[in-house]
């Protein structure tokens, strides 16, 4: 169970070495959604201690994502970048009470105690090779300016129990973790002391984070039992996999949060979507924020790997679209028609424009080809033009087209009469009728209903557009 004897603290600590993945967003998701539930705190921490690798452009990435995907954080952010004197404070303390060591080992000789251990069917392990040197060594090749690393002095003895939220116990042996390097010799501190660290100082009681870092938990509990401090609960949640059920990664489609928000997929219908890869409550598919606020549970978090599905998510964004206010829709679609060379400011088209095509899209990029008929002429690919807008259907559309012409309202019940009284004096489908009616106007085969577009296009828009295919 969560332990919430104080105020819950939970962090999303991503590293800037790329795009925010689908699988960081989750864990970020999990933990806003107990710290929400529980009345605690949200902290973001920018991980960027590999300074070759992190870039101002992923942390502004990472940002960016969180804002769209609209998990406000209540602190931060914090980067480990602007804490290294708070590091080595903490590394002087250890090294003070005989719990770390300075290590002048070169990585010629560190290779080739790996090469004897594996030689010997040992586990490589460090020696302790500088721990068993006397003060004055250490400190003649300090001042000599010999090149060292600091390392934490491990235990030989006992065993390091993590009862894991997700995992449940987990049980290793400390004689089987050696000596962890935790300052490197160029002076920069380790993930496993810095992440330690932070959370001690943040006051984090809750580390939920993906499995790939449960080996690195032992190492961490050892640290905290080094500066009598208790440690968070853990919860290690399994990877998200590919429908092929291999990690995911580029080859299975988008995994940047971004992505989505470029491809047309609203923010909630992600969320709620990660939300359930490897969680369930009951048999309900769709949740509102306040619903996943409420119901979700770590305890209930699935053991397995979850599987993403980008049809299932396709599907539910299309849902997400079609049950939108068309009003907070139009405010997003601008964006998706700029992609397109459009620019508008007419909020009440938009709104229009949005009502005709919700129907029909299941993502806003979507609705943007829908219904950039409105603002640009698009000429129809010549399999389109031979199908629907040869010989055979010219006299089609010269009928549709003097009708319009003399059409006094304009409105919907005055073009659907056009079409209805069209079917009945020619005998005619009405397919037949409007479908070359649509190529022409829109260019596609596929878009909005034929008389929104006839109304929103307007007499004269129609007419010309209609005329090109009456020479």
């Amino acid at each position: 169970m969560v332990n919430t004897s104080k105020k819950p603290r939970f962090r999303f600590a991503p590293s800037p070495t790329g795009y925010l993945h689908v699988g960081g967003a989750r864990t970020a998701l999990y933990n806003y959604l107990l710290a929400r539930q529980l009345g605690g705190d949200f902290i973001l921490r920018i991980e960027d201690t590999d300074l070759e690798r992190s870039t101002p452009e992923s942390i502004q990435a990472i940002l960016d994502s969180m804002k769209w995907l609209k998990m406000e954080w209540d602190e931060g952010p914090y980067f480990q970048t602007k804490r290294f004197d708070l590091y080595n404070q903490y590394i002087d303390q250890l090294i003070k009470e005989k719990k770390a060591y300075p290590c002048f080992c070169t990585s010629q000789e560190l290779e080739a105690k790996r090469a004897l251990a594996q030689k010997e069917k040992r586990k490589p392990m460090y020696d302790r090779t500088c721990y068993k040197l006397s003060t004055s060594d250490v400190e003649k090749k300090i001042s000599s300016g010999e090149k060292h690393c600091i390392r934490f002095h491990s235990h030989d003895e006992g065993s390091i129990i993590i009862n894991d939220l997700v995992k449940g116990r987990v049980e290793i042996a400390e004689k089987e973790l050696d000596d962890l390097i935790i300052r490197r010799t160029d002076g920069s501190p380790t993930y496993n002391f810095t992440v330690v660290i932070d959370d001690m100082t943040m006051g984090i009681t809750h580390v939920i984070r993906g499995d790939d870092h449960l080996n690195n938990t032992p190492r961490q509990m050892q640290l905290y039992q080094a500066f009598g401090a208790t440690p968070p609960q853990f919860a290690h949640l399994p990877l998200i996999l590919g429908t092929d059920k291999k990690r995911l990664s580029k080859r299975h489609g988008a995994t940047s949060v971004m992505a989505y928000y470029e491809m047309g997929y609203l923010p909630d219908a992600l969320i709620n979507y990660l939300a359930r890869i490897g969680w369930a409550y009951k048999d309900q598919e769709v949740f509102t924020r306040q619903d996943l606020i409420e119901k979700f549970s770590i305890e209930s978090v699935s053991k397995a790997a979850g599987v993403f599905n980008p049809e299932k998510l396709l599907w539910l964004n299309g849902l997400y679209i079609r049950e939108s206010k068309p009003e907070d829709l139009a405010k997003l679609l601008p964006h998706y028609l700029e992609k397109r060379g459009i620019i508008s400011n007419d909020t009440s088209l938009f709104v229009e424009l949005v009502k005709i095509s919700q129907e029909k899209s299941k993502t806003l990029e979507e609705m943007a080809d829908l219904v950039d008929f409105a603002f640009k002429e698009t000429r129809p690919d010549e399999a389109l033009q031979n199908k629907f807008l040869g010989k055979e259907n010219k006299p089609h559309l010269k009928l549709v087209y003097d009708r319009l012409e003399k059409l006094e309202n304009f409105d919907i019940a005055g073009i659907t009469n056009v079409f209805t009284t069209l079917v009945q004096e020619t005998g005619l489908k009405l397919g037949q009728i409007a479908q070359p009616v649509r190529v022409a106007l829109s260019g596609k085969n596929i878009s909005p209903g034929i008389y929104e577009i006839i109304r929103i296009l307007g007499k004269k828009t129609c007419l010309a557009r209609i005329s090109k295919y009456l020479e």
